[in-house]
């Protein structure tokens, strides 16, 4: 297999030398790949090189050189969980509305990681309960369960800002509600208040990448205690639930959960924790992260409207119907 593969590349690297705009992976036998890379996983890059698409192991790659930065050579061996914690450069982020990462950032422990995105998971309050969110851009738009807010206008935000290595909490009254989905159990908010400054953010990843049997760890306010940290593995990706799939995991996942991210070990969100079995034990759901971006990319198909405050939509009224007097010559 691996010599078949070598044949290939070297295929490859002679059809694209003179492509434009091409990426390149370079492999440790010193042959090269180029062509379209189609996604990068933990394991393997997908990449086009034209006639055929090739998945190429990264225990066989030395680096990758991509066309939109011909200097980020980025290197895949396996990265060191000792790495110092670091954020993604701006380089490595598709930034726009919310930031996703656009190659595949190296795992840390939950530690590091906690220290590091602990300021942007919140605790999303109303009169009748409280569940989880998390911030998705420095202007204070989050997102959390359409169940945490539904039938609810007067809610706050509580956020944990880190000063002089201490967490202090501040609570954030001038909650607007911005899009909502309800069959999708998602909801987008802004915290509106005069005083707030710009937050921190989390960069969202994919569900589609993750492995089974794959570290994930959530952040929320089970039962009320916030910033509760719990860790397990991903148990499933397509666990279905009326008709939509869900990610199961063991992490532990109780009432005041709802809303709060599900992170892989690089940090990123893959989901938005949900539900839970509750006669179970390690049986906790989250929504995949896909679900969530499609929701953020067309939010103004899902606006907030304050005329119709349950639902998503606003009908109109249905035209009247003329009716007609027919009156009787005879009388």
């Amino acid at each position: 297999m691996l010599r078949k593969f070598v044949f290939f590349s070297a295929l490859a690297a002679c059809a694209g030398a003179n492509a434009v705009q091409a990426d390149m992976v370079q492999l440790k036998d010193n042959a090269a790949v180029v062509g379209k890379i189609l996604t990068e996983k933990r394991d393997q890059v997908v990449i086009d090189i034209g006639y055929t698409v090739l998945v190429i192991p990264r225990s066989d790659i030395e680096k990758i050189a991509r066309a939109d930065s011909a200097a980020a050579l980025t290197r895949t061996s396996a990265p060191s969980k000792n790495a110092p914690p670091t954020f993604a450069s701006p380089a490595d982020l598709k930034a726009g509305f919310y930031s996703a990462n656009i190659r595949a950032m190296p795992e840390k422990s939950v530690r590091e990681l906690v220290s590091q995105i602990g300021e942007a998971v919140v605790q999303v309050r109303t009169p009748s309960g409280l569940g989880s969110g998390f911030i998705i851009n420095p202007d204070g738009y989050l997102v959390t369960n359409f169940h945490v807010i539904e039938g609810e206008t007067q809610i706050s935000v509580a956020v944990y800002h880190q000063r002089d290595g201490q967490l202090e909490p501040k609570v954030y009254k001038q909650v607007r509600i911005v899009a909502i989905n309800k069959f999708e159990d998602m909801a987008l908010l802004k915290i509106d208040d005069k005083d707030a400054p710009k937050f921190k953010y989390v960069v969202l990843g994919s569900a589609d990448n993750l492995a089974v049997g794959e570290s994930v760890f959530a952040i929320g306010s089970p039962l009320g205690l916030e910033r509760t940290v719990t860790e397990g593995i991903l148990s499933t990706k397509t666990r279905e639930f009326e008709g939509e799939l869900y990610l199961q995991t063991t992490a532990q996942i109780n009432p005041g959960n709802s809303g709060g991210p599900l992170f892989n070990m690089a940090g990123e969100v893959v989901g938005i924790t949900n539900m839970k079995i509750t006669f179970g034990e390690g049986l906790g759901f989250a929504i995949p992260i896909e679900g969530v971006k499609y929701f953020l990319d067309h939010r103004d198909a899902f606006a907030y409207s304050n005329d119709n405050p349950s639902n998503p939509y606003r009908y109109l009224e249905p035209p009247s119907r003329t009716h007609h007097k027919v009156s009787d010559e005879n009388n």
